[in-house]
């Protein structure tokens, strides 16, 4: 039964592609492919919420050797309920975002086929949680990866749309390999796929699985320095930036560090790589989002850098704080990628400096404030509470790594401020006159966001006094007790990344200097680097392409040419020499016939004879070798 969960929108996907044509015309269409995701997607949960009591389970066995398998850990039950959580609101927002916007040709596009793709890309990440052996998994991945190639490309008639997505499936692809090399030594290992013969595994393959997997993680949740494919991944709808970054291609790679961090752990050196990578990233990502003045990407380095604090907790031991991070996460950045995109379709751009927009939409600058409070991590939001055991889970492997851990939740203090201020504050932008020349929003997004707010406002029920440690012990997790002087400083840091924000705000919107600092936004010049590297890869590849035309290719022509030659000489002249070697070799063979049949007279005084004469040779031979 498990199989339905995954399968149900994986083939729900062409359905609802297919009947959407004959619905859209009117908001009665929209209205209806909306409620048909919807619907797709809230049986998802339903299902994924039957299992997760029921205990289902599946196989499927393709060979004696491979068996596929889906099964149900209390991480995995976390990701198949909060994915169709997510999605959707989203796929309602998507229905009337989409079918409204208008692309450069100046006609309205269809939202069919986005609604159509987020349904699969649903399925596509059911299937990646559920998951119970490699092979599974690498079908779950591939569908993945191509769902969100085809989704930041979904406006390909955008110039630059296509180089993006292909910038973002290449790199993302590269770490893919890792997850292969982990599946090969797994099974080279223990023999099997299975995620269950994993504790089989020691030694050097050990060390190899570990290496793999944690490469194919940070690409896909995009640790440094991998990170800058996100920014190209801003080039697709923003539905696909919110459902992408919130729930699902992003969240794979930190799902899998917390479904295989019993076997991860076991190599000595995975937590320091990993609290590394994780350090290391959220701190870029804080720098770069408090530099951005594109709103998405902003919102795009800051999942970078939440996904490193989460990177961080599992380092540190606690894979539980990972998980519970990603659910605060999920509903907050969500709810302010649905927001930037409300921001957008009223002033045209996503230019933080152009919006301003708090006495224009008071109701979406409110929902939108309640998930920026909560990025920022201000008590008491549920994301703050996830940050600060955060927080203590650095402190449990150093005091110093518990500061740092607090710097980063500083930074996202101050750049949550930014955004807000500068998105949804009121300022000179701020007019009726401005936004009147664009098409507003839709009710159904408005709705869609502010449900995403609501569930970041439920979730911080998690201050409430015995709410973590029940959590706790329904996940089967373990959370570190907070230290008081660690909170004092974590909250000291965000007040003062808040009051921060708000400085820069200030300084910004009467200096207009942030266009000068773009270069150092776009990802610390990494981006420039690695096109560096792929720009002398190329030219060697147009080597290797020239030398194959000139050298390889000329061979070939050469050989075809002598081949033509030989074919055309045999044509000519080859008949007759071939038919008058054979007839000399018949007659040969005839000549040498009639020889033989005259020794043979029929007389047996011929035959001794012949036999004295072979005796008399044999002894002339022997006694001439005895003299020599």
């Amino acid at each position: 039964m498990l199989w339905f969960v995954p399968l149900l929108p994986l083939l729900a996907a062409p359905v609802i592609y297919g009947l959407g044509k004959r619905w859209l015309g009117d908001d009665r269409g929209r209205a209806a492919l909306a409620l048909a995701g919807v619907a797709i997607t809230v049986a998802t949960l339903l299902l994924a919420s039957v299992a997760v009591t029921a205990d289902w389970g599946g196989t499927y066995r393709w060979s004696s050797l491979i068996v596929l398998s889906i099964g149900m850990t209390p991480a995995s039950a976390v990701f198949a309920i909060v994915v169709p959580l997510i999605a959707a609101p989203i796929i309602v927002y998507s229905a009337y975002h989409e079918a409204s916007s208008v692309s450069d040709g100046g006609t309205a596009r269809s939202p069919v086929g986005l609604v159509a793709l987020l349904t699969a890309f649903v399925g596509a990440m059911e299937l990646l949680v559920l998951a119970e052996d490699f092979v599974t998994l690498l079908i779950a991945w591939e569908l993945v990866g191509a769902c969100s190639w085809a989704l930041i490309a979904h406006e390909w008639q955008k110039t630059g749309n296509l180089r993006d997505a292909a910038w973002a499936f290449l790199v993302t692809r590269f770490g893919d390999l890792g997850l292969y090399i982990a599946a090969a030594a797994a099974f080279a290992g223990t023999g099997s796929f299975a995620f269950a013969d994993l504790a089989q595994l020691d030694g050097w393959r050990l060390d190899v699985f570990v290496a793999g997997v944690v490469l194919a993680a940070a690409a896909k949740s995009a640790q440094v320095p991998f990170s800058p494919w996100l920014f190209a991944a801003m080039s697709g709808p923003t539905p696909v930036s919110a459902l992408l970054h919130a729930a699902t291609m992003v969240a794979a790679g930190i799902y899998l560090v917390i479904r295989l961090h019993a076997e991860l752990s076991a190599v000595a050196w995975f937590a320091p790589v990993a609290i590394t990578l994780g350090m290391a990233t959220a701190l870029a990502g804080g720098v770069v989002a408090c530099l951005q003045d594109h709103a998405k990407k902003l919102l795009a380095a800051s999942t970078s850098a939440q996904y490193g604090l989460m990177w961080l907790a599992a380092g540190a031991g606690f894979p539980g704080v990972a998980l519970v991070h990603f659910v605060t996460h999920a509903f907050t950045k969500a709810a302010l990628f649905l927001a930037a995109g409300i921001a957008e379709r009223h002033v045209g751009s996503y230019s933080l400096n152009a919006m301003r927009l708090g006495r224009l939409l008071p109701g979406v600058a409110a929902a939108a404030m309640v998930a920026s409070l909560a990025l920022a991590g201000v008590v008491p939001l549920s994301a703050a509470w996830s940050k600060e055991k955060i927080v203590t889970a650095a402190g449990h492997q150093a005091s110093w790594l518990a500061v740092i851990a607090a710097v980063a939740g500083g930074l996202s203090a101050l750049y949550a401020t930014r955004f807000q201020l500068l998105a949804f504050g009121r300022g000179r932008q701020d007019r009726t006159s401005t936004a009147s020349s664009r098409s507003g929003h839709s009710r159904a997004e408005a709705i869609s966001l502010y449900l995403l707010a609501a569930g970041t406002l439920a979730l911080s029920l998690l201050w409430w006094p015995g709410v973590g440690n029940s959590l706790a012990d329904l996940l089967s997790v373990h959370f570190p007790k907070t230290k008081l002087w660690e909170l004092i400083v974590s909250l000291l840091l965000v007040a003062l990344g808040v009051g921060l924000g708000a400085w820069a705000v200030r300084r910004e919107v009467s200096s207009q200097q942030s266009e000068k600092r773009s270069d150092m936004a776009d990802w610390l010049g990494l981006p420039t680097l690695t096109a560096r590297g792929a720009d002398a890869v190329m030219m060697f590849s147009h080597g290797l392409a020239r030398f194959d035309d000139r050298a390889v290719d000329a061979g070939i022509r050469g050989s075809a040419r002598f081949g033509v030659w030989l074919a055309r000489l045999g044509e000519r002249r080859g008949e007759g020499a071939f038919d008058g070697a054979t007839s000399q070799l018949a007659k040969g063979v005839d000549w040498a016939g009639q020889v033989a049949r005259r020794a043979h007279t029929g007389q047996m005084h011929h035959y001794y004879t012949g036999i004295a004469a072979g005796l008399a040779a044999i002894l002339i031979i022997l006694s001439i070798g005895a003299l020599l």
